[in-house]
């Protein structure tokens, strides 16, 4: 595999992550042009839901159809997605369009993963380290800030507009420069029960996490279609998260800390920005260079541990360490107010970003050393499906949270009219803020402030959640040679089940 072959993979992947970083300073304007800030959600979520249900989809795909054509038909549908969000005219539109969106970024990550574990033996993935160096920071360090700048100087559709040319460019590279060995493949059998039975799961529970009129119907439904996928799972030939990955502790143990790692990661990202444009006054492009400490943590502790993992094939210390850091990053971060120094607030965020930069890359070598290899695709579209449903969950839930404590806080300050027309008429932007009345932009700073410390209560009940999951994980060795070497021995001799 080339070094431009592996860079069209890595642009793969960037698009996705690309997506939720760059639009995340761009929330708080779209509210004010397209709707309100109780609306919010439903951007995120509508993206986080299609992504989780179609990941495990596309992984499978990936292993019946072919890896490679999967991975560019996914780009494609997700470039679509992405014009068309440019375009939307409403909130109703956009949402709808995110969802599009999402189907697509379903494959992104899952295809890449899935086509560098065949072509890549785990032990020497770190070795992919220097490559993916020149790229990741553009998206975990330059997504905000070039989604603040995109907002500033020309429009938050551009937010969406910017994936087209880096997603043409990946698809070139792919198409060109990445050559899969054959593989034997008979008739395909798709798991379509399975496929409608978590898909109904996880929009069931999403919408639950949201806050719903119908909790009990909504509960007893995702409740019964995830009984009923595990069910289907054990029975058919092809089932699209294979049970047998669960037997491995290991694996087992990594996707919960994937789940949990995904919800604390989204919900942070998506609403520091919140706190930086409405109680720091900051601007989109600002607000996106205050969260430099916290993207600059999670990328350099992803390339150091996949350095010192390939250096000594060693890996259990580091998601205990990051989930520590993660519940300490997120305790450190309960100060915040307005009266907090905005450089003080920028440092702040570096704990926690090297906490969710350790346990991603552990989580994911973990996963795709513990599967054997004719799942790789099901192992990795099941950790990045586990990651995002984390992801939509926590926004769903936290974000949900938070606006009940802004509308309420505004509701004590100002009276219900005056917090139902800031919350869900568009008065309440980064750009009105100025001209509030005192009293009335006081108000906001102490209600944005205490929405973002229930979103930090969450981050570290969850984190310390990780904590725990995580101490169990035990060393296994591993794997020195290609997963489509028949002669590689996998690492279920030494599996602890």
């Amino acid at each position: 595999m080339t070094r431009l072959g592996v860079f069209g993979l890595l642009t793969g992947m960037f698009l996705a992550m690309l997506d939720g970083l760059i639009v995340g300073t761009a929330l708080p304007t779209i509210a004010g042009d397209l709707g309100g800030l109780d609306q919010l959600p439903g951007v995120v979520t509508a993206y986080m839901l299609a992504a989780a249900a179609t990941t495990p989809i596309w992984g499978k795909l990936g292993d019946l159809l072919g890896r490679k054509a999967t991975f560019v038909c996914s780009i494609a549908l997700f470039l679509a997605g992405s014009a068309l969000c440019g375009l939307a005219q409403t909130m109703p539109q956009l949402i709808a369009f995110r969802a599009v969106q999402g189907l697509g970024a379903g494959g992104l990550m899952v295809g890449a993963l899935a086509i560098i574990g065949v072509l890549v033996p785990p032990r020497d993935s770190g070795r992919l380290q220097s490559m993916i160096g020149a790229i990741m920071p553009v998206a975990y360090v330059g997504g905000p800030l070039l989604g603040g700048l995109l907002t500033d100087q020309l429009s938050w559709r551009w937010t969406f507009y910017v994936n087209l040319p880096i997603g043409l460019l990946s698809l070139l590279l792919i198409a060109t420069r990445i050559h899969l060995p054959p593989e034997k493949r008979g008739r395909p059998r798709i798991d379509y029960i399975g496929a409608v039975l978590l898909t109904v799961a996880i929009v069931a529970l999403t919408l639950l996490a949201g806050g719903t009129p119908w909790p009990w119907a909504l509960g007893a439904i995702g409740a019964f279609a995830l009984a009923a996928f595990v069910a289907v799972e054990h029975r058919t030939a092809e089932p699209i998260i294979p049970p047998r990955l669960f037997a491995d502790r290991n694996f087992t143990l990594a996707q919960v800390l994937s789940f949990l790692v995904g919800a604390v990661m989204l919900t942070v990202t998506n609403y520091l920005p919140q706190y930086l444009q409405l109680v720091q006054g900051s601007s989109p492009a600002a607000s996106g260079m205050l969260l430099l400490p916290l993207m600059f943590g999670m990328l350099g502790a992803q390339l150091l541990t996949g350095r010192l993992i390939s250096a000594n094939g060693r890996y259990r210390s580091y998601p205990i360490l990051g989930a520590t850091l993660m519940a300490g990053g997120a305790l450190a971060l309960f100060p915040l107010d307005g009266d907090t120094p905005v450089a003080l607030a920028s440092a702040l965020t570096l704990p926690i970003g090297a906490g969710l930069g350790l346990v991603l890359q552990s989580t994911t070598l973990i996963t795709m050393n513990s599967a054997d290899p004719r799942d790789m695709g099901a192992a990795s579209g099941t950790l990045t499906l586990l990651r995002t449903i984390g992801g939509s969950l926590g926004i769903a839930l936290l974000g949900t949270l938070y606006a009940v404590q802004v509308r309420g806080d505004l509701a004590a300050h100002l009276g219900p009219a005056a917090a139902d027309r800031l919350t869900t008429q568009g008065d309440l932007t980064p750009a009105l803020l100025p001209d509030l009345p005192a009293q009335v932009a006081d108000a906001v700073r102490l209600a944005v402030s205490g929405g973002l410390h229930v979103i930090l209560t969450g981050a570290a009940a969850l984190s310390v959640a990780a904590l725990t999951i995580a101490w169990p994980i035990r060393e296994t060795p591993l794997r020195t040679g290609p997963a489509d070497d028949p002669d590689t021995p996998a690492p279920t001799a030494t599996r602890d089940r």
